[in-house]
Formats: C-alpha cells, sequence, structure tokens
C-alpha cells in the first residue's frame, strides 16, 4: 500500500502526516504537490493542516481549485480512502467532498489547546481500531473550526451516523465549555456516505508519541493502514 500526502501553499503539517505514516504506521508514502494529478499510484491521501493560499478568502476556499483536488475527486469516487485534517478538513468541505462548512470560531481568536473528542462511531476506515465512546486527548489549532450545516444535512448526517467525533470534556460530556469553536452538535469530525472521506479539525498527527503530550492519535492512522491492508488481501 502507499500514501500521499498532498501539499498546498501555505501546509505546514504535511511533514507530520509523512512522519506518522512513515515511521509509526510504517508504510510507503509520498508528498503530493498541488498541481500534480496523476494519483494512481496510492491507496489513500492525507489533506494536512496549514494555511491552504494564506487563507485570504476564505479557509479551503482557494485551495479547491488547485489542480490535484479534481484528481482528489476521482480518487475518491472510486472509492479511494481520504483523510483531512484541520485545513484539510475545511479543503474538503469547499470542494464539496465533504457536506457543511467551517466558520470562524464563535469567539473569533484563534485556539491552539488539547482538548478531548469522543469517538461516535469505529464502523468507519478511519476509526475500525477504536471503540465508539472512546475519549480521546487531542490538539486543536484553528480560528475556522466552527462546523455549520443546514437541518437537512445535519438530519442526514445522525440518520447515517456520520458524525465521526464529538468535542467533550474529560468525562465524555456534551457541555458547552467544552465545545472550543461552537461547532454545531460538538462536531469535530465527520465521514461522507460512504465513509471513504473523513475530515476532523483535531490534529491527531500531532498526538503520536507520549513525548508531544499524547499519542491518542495514532490509532486513527493505524485504523487506515489496516482497512488498506484488509482490502488488498480480499
Amino acid at each position: 500500500m502507499k500514501f500521499g500526502v498532498v501539499i498546498f501553499p501555505g501546509s505546514n503539517c504535511d511533514h507530520d502526516a509523512y512522519h506518522v505514516l512513515s515511521k509509526h504506521v510504517g508504510q510507503p508514502v509520498d508528498f503530493v504537490w498541488h498541481r500534480d494529478t496523476d494519483l494512481s499510484s496510492y491507496d489513500a491521501l492525507v489533506i494536512p493542516g496549514g494555511f491552504s493560499y494564506g487563507d485570504y478568502l476564505r479557509a479551503g476556499a482557494l485551495a479547491r481549485f488547485s489542480p490535484v483536488m479534481n484528481s482528489v475527486r476521482e480518487f475518491a469516487a472510486r472509492g479511494g480512502l481520504v483523510l483531512g485534517i484541520c485545513n484539510g478538513f475545511q479543503i474538503l468541505c469547499e470542494a464539496k467532498l465533504l457536506p457543511g462548512a467551517l466558520i470562524r470560531n464563535h469567539d473569533l481568536h484563534f485556539t491552539c489547546a488539547h482538548i478531548s473528542v469522543r469517538v461516535e462511531t469505529s464502523a468507519t476506515p478511519f476509526t475500525s481500531e477504536l471503540e465508539s465512546g472512546q475519549i480521546l486527548r487531542l490538539p486543536i489549532a484553528h480560528a475556522e473550526g466552527n462546523y455549520v450545516c443546514d437541518e437537512a444535512t445535519f438530519a442526514e448526517l445522525k440518520r447515517d451516523n456520520r458524525i465521526v467525533f464529538r468535542y467533550c470534556d474529560e468525562d465524555g460530556a456534551l457541555t458547552e465549555a467544552a465545545n472550543p469553536n461552537g461547532s454545531r452538535d460538538w462536531i469535530a469530525g465527520i465521514c461522507n456516505r460512504k465513509r471513504n472521506v473523513m475530515g476532523l479539525m483535531p490534529h491527531p498527527e500531532r498526538a503520536c508519541e507520549e513525548m508531544l503530550g499524547s499519542s491518542d492519535g495514532r490509532p486513527i492512522f493505524q485504523s487506515l493502514s489496516n482497512t488498506l491492508a484488509a482490502m488488498q488481501e480480499r
């Protein structure tokens, strides 16, 4: 199997994702420049965090027009696995690979902290090594992480169990204080209908080594690797 980490002008978590995939997951991985269009050699893609194109218009709004994104859409349509983290989540929403949008945090401030998230479903390629209800400690670093969507989309997300992560307190409770950006229904991560595309605002790639404060993000990447291994065995 082989992973690709997509880089846009302004990406800054690309090397973190590369390190986790190559050193902790132990799989081949390439950087994919935003002008590249051939994704035929990859089994999974990671769209990392950062500030694509400076986010001058709106987070992810310019990146959606990069040449690579047409190929990402085709890749996902064929069933390829795509993980968008922070700015990557924003890009996936802007590109309509995920529903809804990420807007300014409710307090209008950039937020950088370790927070708790609750796993809402293990029935995705990205959470198969986790358990529903499990609490993870992950860092966030964003100014536009406030997830919003219309009523029909929200109803569909709930009905189809596509809310993958919610912000919570250390005990798993959905309290007002535990929602760092004002996201609707404490949403921290969602997946698409086919469950092969997921976006989340917290940074699991920054939480894969205890010396950094948490290794709770590692099972997300391990889930992705194990899913691919199982797919290739069939």
